[in-house]
């Protein structure tokens, strides 16, 4: 089900908790949502629909992908760049790396961990810093 946008800097700027099978329905919620934003948004957390979960998704070309408990193991290649966030108005300055290593659980809650590069990366680490309450 589509849920609305948080805009609180407060809200974004608390530290997600894990995680669980529990929150499976979190997870469906977010790729919807970010179905119904897909011309503006490439990505979300669980935070910016008012769940305090450690959950992301994120749109590869067609396919949108959901990790739960998204950990960034590796970074190579720090740039600079601006970013734009669907919760917040304008572009904000940032480090981002160009290829990141991610460990996470999909919705069958297997575990994975793969390297990931380009605008994809910047993406997941974006989404990463919501879990982690850094709002730029």
């Amino acid at each position: 089900m589509e849920r609305p946008i948080v805009r609180s800097r407060l809200l974004l700027g608390r530290v997600a908790e894990p995680a669980t099978a529990d929150d499976l329905p979190i997870a469906h919620d977010l790729l919807d949502t970010l179905a119904a934003h897909a011309q503006t948004c490439a990505g979300m957390a669980a935070n910016m629909i008012g769940q305090n979960k450690r959950i992301i998704v994120f749109a590869d070309g067609n396919r949108r992908t959901a990790m739960l408990n998204p950990q960034i193991i590796r970074r190579e290649g720090p740039y600079q760049t601006q970013e734009g966030c669907l919760s917040l108005d304008g572009l904000r300055p940032t480090t981002r790396y160009r290829k990141i290593t991610v460990t996470w659980q999909d919705l069958d809650l297997r575990e994975h961990t793969k390297a990931f590069q380009g605008f994809v990366a910047q993406v997941i680490q974006h989404e990463v810093d919501h879990c982690e309450g850094i709002v730029i």
